[in-house]
């Protein structure tokens, strides 16, 4: 069973693999461009071009080494927690490009989002963020309801009668004994509301590969940790979460 699960978890290489690709193919159109540039850039001032090629180069070498502090990162290596900071700036900038080749590959969107998720993870369980529990906030996505229950938890979780029948009373409960926040949202713009209103240290979120994606880059810096939904009836239907995983990663980030 725990051979299964391993199988089924998104591949960190796969994601950076893309990023290094997406990074060759950036830098190869900074240097065409340069070249094109050049004459012009002379015409302007003789030691521009010799500038501009030193700026290409240093903003090439910093995006760089923020993929190689990744790859020491998935490795298991100690990585510099100065490059933490940027590299969702530097993810963010190069995930189109890395969709565009993904797709030359035939590799499928949710695969790159689910390894964008598992990279994101370790960089921030890497960069060793502790937080008080009561600064904590838990989101959910509605879908984690079962759809026949006629209690409405969006916005107020507290409304939840621990049926048992999802893991919504499951999460309430850890909430109680923890003491962190928990909340309900319909989408993503109710989830960054909510965010700005609590003004959490951290969050922890609950969703799938694309909504994690997009969370985790919608509230950076503030920092975020995924756990990825189960759907065992396709997306957006009853779906659940490991509670192991939730409790796992929990242990790990609060203080």
């Amino acid at each position: 069973m725990l051979s299964s699960l391993e199988a089924l978890r998104p591949k960190k290489r796969l994601f950076l693999g893309l990023l290094l690709a997406s990074e060759v193919f950036v830098a190869l159109m900074l240097y065409v461009a340069w070249r094109i540039s050049y004459l012009g850039l002379e015409n302007i001032f003789e030691h521009l071009p010799a500038i501009f090629a030193a700026i290409l180069i240093l903003v090439s070498t910093f995006s760089f080494g923020a993929l190689c502090n990744m790859v020491l990162a998935v490795k298991g290596l100690p990585t510099l927690k100065f490059f933490h900071r940027y590299s969702f700036a530097i993810i963010k900038f190069l995930f189109p490009l890395a969709v565009r080749i993904g797709k030359i590959f035939n590799i499928k969107r949710r695969q790159i989002e689910g390894s964008f998720v598992a990279v994101s993870n370790l960089i921030f369980m890497k960069s060793g963020i502790k937080v008080p529990a009561k600064k904590l906030l838990v989101l959910s996505p509605h879908c984690l309801q079962l759809s026949t229950c006629p209690h409405k938890i969006t916005r107020d979780p507290n409304n939840c009668k621990r049926c048992g029948g999802c893991n919504v009373g499951d999460l309430m409960k850890l909430a109680d004994e923890m003491g962190f926040t928990f909340f309900v949202a319909t989408g993503g713009t109710l989830a960054r509301q909510v965010v700005k209103k609590i003004r959490p240290q951290a969050v922890l979120a609950i969703a799938c590969e694309r909504d994690l994606m997009s969370g985790i880059q919608d509230v950076y810096p503030l920092p975020a940790v995924g756990v990825l939904n189960i759907r065992p009836n396709g997306p957006c239907n009853n779906t659940r979460v490991d509670m192991d995983e939730v409790r796992r990663v929990l242990a790990q980030i609060v203080a």
